[in-house]
């Protein structure tokens, strides 16, 4: 079994302390290069996505490239929609803290490959947009994004269509069929398949390398968890650098 331990580290961009859980494999060594994944809504991937044991059961089977995960959890539910959503206040400078604190935080403590491809981010719902409006603002420093069931609103879509180092990207799009009302923790409802869909389309117009499935289910772990090992095995499958 792999260990998770708890890191702090202060954001200047966000002037707060920000609470880390870091994953390291059963094998973790310094002698060998690592790439690492960034989640969004950290706690609920180690817990509720069981994220760290498919990890285990993946690298001892020799599917899945050396990973260390960091999972940055959020505060509470206004915490999370400031930082997460296109329109919270902290928005661009939870970004900023993913690309210019947290990564070089992390290339300092751990033997990291220092490049796009070598980091990746995931995030469900608001959590998957904003690893999906990070890589768009930080190509070169995050290579591949996975985003669970995202909220596409016309910032993500204008986002998207103005990107043009689509070279640089890999991501992996999943959107359930059933989620057309989805109650957000905004108290609205919205639909999330149509946009998900046009994003998609943007996204294949552009020639973004994409990974999309529209699964049958709708706004909750119980879809988004049973993904996670085609997750592993298509974002990080073992390959020579």
């Amino acid at each position: 079994m792999g260990s998770i331990n708890e890191h702090t580290l202060y954001s200047e961009a966000l002037k707060e302390e920000m609470t880390l859980l870091v994953y390291l494999p059963s094998n973790y060594s310094p002698l060998y290069k690592y790439t690492v994944l960034i989640a969004q809504d950290g706690k609920d991937y180690f817990q509720l996505g069981r994220l760290p044991r498919l990890t285990d059961a993946l690298l001892e089977q020799g599917e899945i490239e050396n990973l260390i995960i960091v999972g940055v959890p959020y505060k509470d539910v206004q915490d999370r929609s400031r930082k997460y959503h296109p329109g919270g206040d902290q928005h661009e400078a939870y970004i900023r803290f993913l690309a210019r604190e947290l990564v070089p935080y992390l290339d300092s403590e751990f033997p990291t490959y220092q490049m796009g491809m070598g980091r990746a981010l995931i995030g469900d719902s608001l959590a998957g947009t904003v690893s999906f409006k990070a890589a768009l603002q930080y190509p070169h420093t995050f290579g591949r994004v996975i985003m669970q069931s995202p909220l596409v609103n016309q910032q993500v879509l204008k986002a998207a269509k103005s990107f043009e180092d689509v070279h640089l990207l890999n991501v992996y799009h999943t959107i359930g069929k059933e989620e057309t009302i989805v109650k957000t923790t905004r108290g609205s409802e919205e639909d999330f398949l149509t946009p998900n869909r046009e994003l998609h389309s943007e996204m294949e117009k552009q020639g973004f390398t994409v990974f999309y499935d529209e699964f049958d289910g709708g706004h909750t772990w119980k879809f988004w968890q049973p993904d996670l090992n085609r997750v592993l095995t298509t974002m990080f499958k073992k390959t020579a650098y």
